[in-house]
């Protein structure tokens, strides 16, 4: 394994990163991989231990702080060495300037150059804004990033980086179920109409990674976000096999690819680059 293999995740809140991509993170951070990840927003909207408003909860300011904390905590539990906070409002992330937003995170992927970059997919797993957005957000910067034009910020001077490969989350019907099974039903709301879990059939899936070995760092990191712990509920009481089951695979889409291509189901998210 080289050192110099670099993976980033750009995603949309805090727990996105252990619910949704821990089992990577934890097993190639484990592997030697260098892992960074982008959280668009700190999740000040969120609930605070089931509660959208009343007494016990702190406001959208000091949730914000503890989502990050929460965020930090995780990461490093998953053994993410870089953490980058964008700051946009959460369940706004739609509405902010795209160009500028895309060329924040081109920034971010010259300084980092990383070969692998994961992020939800075109559908936002289940219709929610902020996903779609930091999906549509971060493919054009994957493009922007190897431009030769020069970008402000934190890629001001810094060389065009092209990402090797591109890949986006996305769930076969049984892993969706068997999440939304020990978690709860995913909606989203948006304009009035209900936006559901959108699995794909399984033949459209590209690539499948083994997690197993790492589910325990897994639910290790998910329940570092200890203000989002109701909405996790079901997850403490399942027996070991059955966190071993949800946590133990994960699945994506392969966008894009200057290393290999094909039919052939991959096993590794570095295939072609090793």
């Amino acid at each position: 394994m080289s050192a110099a293999l670099r993976l980033m995740a750009v995603l949309a809140h805090p727990d996105d990163e252990s619910l949704g991509f821990g089992g990577i993170f934890a097993r190639y951070a484990g592997e030697g991989v260098e892992t960074s990840l982008i959280t668009a927003t700190p999740g000040q909207r969120g609930r605070f231990h089931g509660e959208k408003d009343g007494p016990t909860h702190p406001g959208p300011e000091r949730l914000a702080q503890i989502r990050e904390s929460e965020l930090r905590a995780a990461a490093s539990v998953l053994g993410i060495r870089d953490v980058t906070m964008l700051g946009y409002a959460d369940g706004e992330l739609d509405q902010v300037d795209a160009r500028e937003a895309t060329d924040r995170i081109a920034g971010h992927l010259r300084r980092v150059r990383p070969h692998v970059v994961l992020t939800f997919g075109s559908e936002g797993a289940y219709g929610h804004p902020d996903h779609i957005a930091i999906c549509q957000f971060t493919t054009a910067a994957v493009v922007r990033a190897a431009a030769p034009a020069p970008l402000d910020g934190a890629g001001a001077g810094l060389p065009p980086h092209a990402v090797s490969k591109l890949y986006y989350n996305e769930s076969p019907v049984d892993q969706w179920e068997a999440y939304q099974a020990a978690f709860k039903k995913l909606v989203s709301v948006v304009d009035g109409v209900e936006r559901q879990s959108s699995p794909w059939p399984d033949w459209q899936i590209t690539t499948v990674i083994d997690t197993r070995a790492v589910w325990q760092t897994v639910w290790k990191a998910v329940t570092c976000h200890d203000s989002q712990i109701a909405g996790y509920a079901k997850l403490k009481d399942l027996a070991p096999e059955h966190h071993e089951a949800l946590w133990g695979r994960q699945s994506f889409y392969r966008v894009l690819s200057t290393v290999n291509g094909g039919r052939r189901r991959e096993t590794d998210l570095f295939e072609g680059l090793r």
